[in-house]
């Protein structure tokens, strides 16, 4: 499973969701991707789950690209343990995923309908709502929002 080899320090905070991803918000390695249309926090084994899946149904034919690496420990207390004497210790890993960000990526030769049904079978292993893009359009449509020439609506 995917954990970091090692990390400046052994217990994070839990930090915030909210907002829009800052970085991975295009469609750069392959042809088609995964987008997150909520927040969510990924764990190593859903990764895991969702890598498996694609590999199986992609075959030999195209390429996969994942664009989350769990880099966060959750710890939990021991069960029936009373309150206070500090904070648990690391259970599992997980990945921040924001609103924007490009999860997966499918390329090398695939078309759109394989591309779809691989990334929907992909997407049912994942702890949030996602939608299916294509590079050209997307990232179209990123450049006129970070230009602000899109409204709330994705219209111009």
């Amino acid at each position: 499973m995917l954990m970091p080899k090692k990390t400046k320090y052994r217990k994070v905070h839990k930090g915030t969701l909210a907002g829009r991803s800052k970085g991975a918000r295009t469609v750069a390695f392959g042809d088609y991707g995964l987008v997150a249309v909520e927040p969510s926090r990924v764990t190593a084994r859903q990764i895991e789950s969702v890598r498996v899946t694609i590999n199986r149904k992609i075959k030999k034919v195209g390429k996969s690209f994942l664009r989350m690496f769990p880099d966060k420990p959750v710890t939990k207390k021991p069960a029936e343990t009373r309150m206070g004497k500090g904070k648990g210790n690391p259970e599992f890993w997980v990945a921040v995923v924001k609103r924007g960000r490009v999860i997966l990526e499918l390329g090398g030769g695939l078309s759109k309908e394989e591309a779809k049904a691989i990334l929907t079978a992909a997407a049912y292993k994942l702890p949030m709502k996602t939608k299916f893009v294509c590079k050209e359009d997307y990232n179209l449509e990123v450049a006129l929002q970070v230009q602000g020439g899109l409204n709330q609506d994705g219209a111009v």
